[in-house]
């Protein structure tokens, strides 16, 4: 009787899912998602301010990551809910509160309200992530590879952006200067009140999910190696997106140029995304992936062994494949399992987010006791691990 009732709450309040492409829904979904991703991406270039403000170590400074990705460990939860009730708000709302909480870093006064500014954040950007990349699936019809290409680009787009205006508002501004850009954020919210009201966010030719433990045991022939890569991966991704500006400082560039570099390997990385998950629905999954891994490494390598526009140029490519698997992993796992894509989607991103607020931790201290070049090698070579779990994924994904 209560699935239901929640099937009655879910079928009262949207349309149903489209069986073609949806371009112009599919790319309003992404606008919202590159906005709020734009405000988070203030993060990592914020990093060397804070060290020098506060007197922060690399690891002290890695940490504040762990208060924006923590919260993503409601994120399975919240993709529960939204199998069986309306939580599109969370998805209208993101980029507003997004910019709220990040833009208040600026007048922050101590660490204490740095991380929790952060953490209200994490909160956020969760019920953004357990929700919207369904609703982008429930309109890409059956290019969900691409669907979820669009969703990535708007994300990375977003990250490529907000480290270049957060270093250009900084620094003639200095810290304070941050709350001047929060009002654009509460603009798009309301745009996205408009524009996304009957974007459907559940899929409703499909029956009545089943309880969450048995759902669960259906994924762990996708979800252990998909763990196991996801994992291995994030120890390039962090050191990629998370302490490059660190790297880049610490061997004597300027902070604007430390922040362009990562806006450039965040560009790549939208070209990236683009790329990979169309290719995916031609491919395959599994054969992107184990591409995505060799170029990774590979870039990488060249990235350590080069200096000044090449070095940046390696940086880019680096960042493309980093970046990558992401829409390839995604469209997998809502494929895998469509009676229940957003419990599936929510289990995966809460994954995905904790194994990465862990391992930007062991990078970091990584980086103190080796010195970040060295970790970036380790990083590299732990990519490399996650060739033969990509091989372990299911053939037909």
């Amino acid at each position: 009787m209560r699935e239901d009732n929640g099937r009655a709450l879910i079928e009262s309040n949207s349309p149903p899912r489209s069986s073609s492409f949806e371009t112009g829904k599919v790319v309003t979904v992404a606008a919202g998602h590159a906005v709020h991703d734009t405000y988070t991406a203030f993060l990592p270039p914020l990093l060397p301010v804070f060290i020098e403000k506060l007197g922060l170590s690399i690891t002290g400074a890695g940490f504040l990551t762990v208060f924006l990705q923590a919260p993503s460990l409601v994120q399975p939860g919240i993709g529960r809910l939204a199998d069986r009730f309306n939580l599109r708000s969370l998805v209208l709302w993101a980029p507003a509160l997004a910019a709220v909480f990040m833009s208040l870093l600026g007048v922050a006064p101590g660490y204490a309200w740095i991380a929790l500014l952060l953490t209200l954040a994490g909160l956020n950007s969760a019920g953004l992530h357990a929700v919207a990349p369904i609703m982008a699936g429930n309109v890409s019809g059956s290019r969900l590879g691409r669907g979820m290409s669009f969703w990535m680009v708007g994300g990375e787009l977003g990250r490529t952006l907000g480290p270049i205006i957060v270093v250009s508002v900084v620094a003639p501004l200095t810290l304070k200067g941050l709350i001047w850009l929060m009002p654009a954020g509460l603009v798009v919210s309301l745009l996205l009140n408009i524009q996304l009201k009957q974007v459907p966010y559940h899929d409703q030719t499909k029956a009545v999910s089943p309880h969450w433990g048995t759902a669960l045991r259906q994924m762990k022939s996708v979800f252990i190696p998909l763990t196991v890569f996801i994992a291995l991966r994030a120890f390039l991704q962090s050191a990629a997106i998370t302490y490059l500006p660190i790297y880049l400082t610490n061997r004597g560039t300027s902070l604007w140029f430390a922040g362009a570099a990562l806006t450039i390997l965040q560009g790549a990385g939208v070209a990236g995304a683009l790329v990979s998950g169309s290719l995916s629905d031609r491919l395959g999954r599994r054969a992107v992936l184990i591409i995505c891994v060799l170029g990774a490494v590979l870039f990488t390598w060249l990235f350590l062994s080069s200096g000044g526009l090449i070095q940046v140029s390696m940086a880019a490519l680096m960042g493309f494949f980093v970046i990558s698997p992401t829409p390839v992993v995604m469209a997998l796992v809502q494929e895998s399992f469509p009676e229940n894509r957003a419990f599936a989607n929510g289990v995966y991103m809460g994954l995905s987010f904790v194994i990465r607020s862990t391992v930007v931790v062991l990078v970091g201290i990584m980086g103190d006791g080796l010195g970040l070049h060295t970790a970036f090698l380790i990083c590299a070579g732990l990519m490399l691990l996650a060739f033969p779990a990509a091989l372990c994924l299911p053939r037909h994904t």
